[in-house]
C-alpha cells in the first residue's frame, strides 16, 4: 500500500487569514498542494443565486454543488468557464457561502471534491471544518482565529485599497453574524478539532503566524 499523503488543515472564522496563511504554508513546505475549501461553497452560492432558487431549497443546492464546473488556474477562478476570481470574494459572496455551507446536503456533495485534493507531496486545507469532518486523520490541526474587531479592521483595510468604501463598524457586525451562523449549524459546525493548535493571530503578522504553523509541521512529519 502506498502511504499516506500528509495533510495539514487550517480552520478559522471569516477574516482570521487563514487563506493567505494557508498558500504561504504549503509554499514554504516545498510546494504542498494548496485547497481553499471556502471557494467552492462561495462557488456554489454564486451558482446557486445564478440559478434563481434561492437558499431555501438544500436538495437543489446540493445537486448544484455536486455538478460544479469548476477550474483553478493560478490565481484565478473560473465557473462554467467565466473568470469569477473578483465575484466570489465580496462581502455578499461570503454571506451567500455561509448560508449554502449550512446546508447538510451541500457539505455532503463537496465532500469528495475536496478529500481528492490530497496529492503528493502533501496538502494543506483551508475552511471550517477542515480538521474536524473532512480530514479527521490529519497530520496536523490548525484552528486560526482572531477577535472579531481585529478581522474587521483588516477586511476594511483590503476593501480600501481596492478602492472599495465600506463601513467598519457595519463589517464587525457581519462578521459576528457570520460566525454565530457557522458556529451554531448542526451539520459541521465552526468549533476547533479536540487535538487542534489553536492560534489567535489578533496580534502576530502574517510571518509569525507561518513561521509556528511550519516549525509545528515539521516536528509532526516523520523523520527523513
Amino acid at each position: 500500500m502506498s502511504e499516506p499523503v500528509p495533510v495539514i488543515t487550517i480552520d478559522g472564522p471569516s477574516g482570521s487569514g487563514k487563506g493567505t496563511v494557508s498558500s504561504r504554508v504549503a509554499e514554504a513546505l516545498g510546494g504542498w498542494h494548496f485547497l481553499d475549501s471556502g471557494a467552492l461553497y462561495r462557488l456554489t452560492g454564486l451558482a446557486v443565486e445564478r440559478a434563481g432558487i434561492g437558499f431555501e431549497d438544500p436538495q437543489k443546492a446540493a445537486e448544484i454543488a455536486a455538478h460544479l464546473d469548476v477550474r483553478f488556474d493560478q490565481d484565478k477562478v473560473f465557473l462554467d468557464g467565466e473568470d469569477v476570481t473578483l465575484a466570489i470574494r465580496t462581502e455578499e459572496a461570503g454571506n451567500r457561502a455561509s448560508k449554502v455551507a449550512a446546508m447538510p446536503e451541500v457539505r455532503a456533495a463537496l465532500l469528495d471534491w475536496q478529500r481528492q485534493a490530497a496529492r503528493p507531496p502533501g496538502l494543506v486545507a483551508d475552511g471550517r471544518d477542515m480538521g474536524t469532518t473532512v480530514f479527521p486523520d490529519a497530520l496536523l490541526k490548525v484552528f486560526l482565529t482572531a477577535s472579531a474587531e481585529e478581522r474587521a479592521r483588516r477586511r476594511y483595510k483590503q476593501l480600501k485599497e481596492k478602492g472599495i468604501s465600506s463601513n467598519i463598524e457595519k463589517l464587525a457586525g457581519e462578521i459576528r453574524e457570520r460566525d454565530e451562523r457557522d458556529r451554531s449549524r448542526s451539520a459541521s459546525p465552526l468549533v476547533p478539532a479536540a487535538d487542534a493548535l489553536v492560534i489567535d493571530s489578533s496580534d502576530m503578522t502574517i510571518d509569525e503566524v507561518v513561521e509556528r504553523i511550519v516549525q509545528a509541521a515539521q516536528k509532526a512529519l516523520p523523520a527523513g
